[in-house]
């Protein structure tokens, strides 16, 4: 497949849309603020990530030789991302009455079995925040002269002191800064920590010696000093959920206008990265996408309700990235029944060796799909020309698997990894083992063709009982399905 289109990204530093011009010639240098370890990740967290994985995907595609760093903060995140709050880390260790690094080890290998089931791409770093507390009090000390005061709970950052602080978030009134807690001694109401002090007479499971004594640092300083590290300053692109646009990514740029000595934000590069690129919220109207709530809505918990993870990544594909997406169980039941009418449209090419993906019947399919995912990775269009392409009729079939091939690794699907019989999963409280379902459907089967319909019409209502819908007559061959 060709591209002769040029990938144009909405940049939210500027709140508009522009090419995309790499800062290093043929390279793409990537930041996306990873988890904070001390829960695990409901799926609006992994909307993040799957977005993340799309722009990943597609500067692959394009030519770039992409460098990805995702962080995993394990201190330093309050309950109040202004600075208010306990440390969630510590607080989440003393519910627990566990070792805040055994917190930190649990959440963290949850959160990476959820990157590997949505089918998405390792970065080239994963960067942990209490391996460069040495460098973030470096970075704090560079600074601290000029745009930094000390007060009894720890190091301030001086909004004053940077051009266009909150341009990112346009809050630029106090009204906007309104909600953030005050502290004893803030010279604006925006300031933020860079360094907290361990209160005295307390002890931190994770604190570290510094110039302003013991503590750890804010929040808003891993960032930093972790992307700056890892990629150089300025590097292409940072991206986050627009969670991050208020408070976190405004502060990260403060920091990164300091540390770098540059001016105000007319120029994009002068905030760290070029491109600052946010993902819209998943919406779930009965509020059981918070944490706080009990069964909060986590990957295991569409898995243990028959849903296979990629009928999530589909989901999230069906609707741009910078648009709200409504959760709803119908609506992840629909991406899953769109995602086996492809896995079975790909089945059909099982065994066809990729040839040249050029044919004229394919050619307006690939320009649709390139201009789609070059205008702002706008994935439910490319998702449909896929979906053409599976569907085209009259094709040599090496040139239809090259060019699913060559989508899907952009999509990011699985469509040649994934069977039919992968994606019928067992939910958790089914009361029948799948081998008993097929035996009964086996037995149905031969009621049937013997014409005994009374036996048959018992097998079925048997097997409602125990929550198995069975399907007759279903034109994707799917015999059954658990309820």
């Amino acid at each position: 497949m060709t591209d002769a289109h040029a990938l144009t990204l909405f940049n939210s530093l500027t709140r508009q849309l522009e090419p995309f011009q790499p800062v290093h010639e043929g390279e793409a240098r990537v930041y996306s603020c990873g988890p904070t370890v001390y829960n695990y990740p409901h799926i609006g967290n992994m909307r993040a990530y799957v977005f993340a994985d799309i722009l990943g995907r597609t500067l692959s595609h394009k030519g770039y030789k992409l460098t990805h760093v995702i962080n995993i903060t394990d201190v330093g995140h309050l309950t109040d991302d202004a600075d208010a709050g306990e440390d969630k880390m510590e607080k989440m260790a003393a519910e627990k009455a566990q070792s805040i690094w055994d917190i930190a080890r649990h959440y963290t290998e949850a959160y990476w079995a959820d990157i590997a089931a949505l089918n998405i791409r390792q970065p080239a770093q994963w960067s942990v925040a209490t391996e460069y507390v040495p460098q973030m009090i470096e970075f704090a000390t560079q600074i601290a002269d000029k745009h930094c005061y000390e007060i009894d709970s720890g190091l301030y950052f001086d909004v004053s002191t940077v051009a266009d602080y909150g341009r990112l978030a346009r809050a630029v009134t106090e009204e906007g800064e309104g909600r953030i807690e005050a502290v004893d001694g803030k010279r604006n109401a925006a300031d933020f920590a860079i360094w907290r002090k361990t209160p005295a007479g307390e002890k931190r499971q994770m604190e570290w010696d510094s110039p302003w004594g013991p503590g750890a640092p804010g929040w808003h300083l891993e960032c930093s000093v972790m992307s700056g590290k890892l990629l150089g300053f300025p590097f292409d692109i940072h991206t986050g959920g627009i969670d991050h646009r208020e408070i976190h990514h405004p502060n990260e740029i403060a920091q990164n206008q300091a540390f770098c000595c540059t001016n105000g934000l007319d120029i994009p590069a002068n905030s760290g990265a070029r491109v600052w690129m946010h993902n819209n919220f998943l919406v779930e109207r009965s509020g059981k996408m918070s944490k706080s709530s009990g069964e909060f809505l986590r990957l295991q918990l569409l898995i243990d309700k028959g849903y296979h993870p990629l009928a999530y990544r589909m989901m999230c594909l069906q609707a741009h990235y910078r648009s709200e997406l409504e959760f709803s169980w119908d609506g992840l039941g629909a991406a899953l029944t769109r995602l086996k009418r492809m896995i079975m449209a790909a089945e059909r090419l099982a065994g066809v060796e990729a040839g040249s993906p050029s044919h004229p019947k394919l050619a307006a399919m690939i320009e649709t799909f390139e201009k789609a995912m070059s205008d702002d990775l706008n994935t439910p269009v490319a998702l449909t020309a896929l979906e053409d392409v599976l569907a085209a009729k009259k094709v040599d079939p090496a040139a239809k698997r090259a060019v699913v091939e060559a989508m899907d690794a952009v999509l990011g699907l699985d469509l040649f990894g994934t069977s039919r019989a992968d994606l019928r999963l067992r939910p958790k409280s089914a009361a029948i083992s799948e081998t008993e379902i097929e035996a009964a459907l086996a037995a149905r089967k031969e009621a049937r063709a013997a014409k005994d319909f009374a036996a048959s019409d018992a097998l079925r209502d048997e097997l409602a009982a125990k929550g198995v819908e069975v399907m007759d007559g279903d034109p994707l061959g799917w015999e059954w399905k658990l309820g």
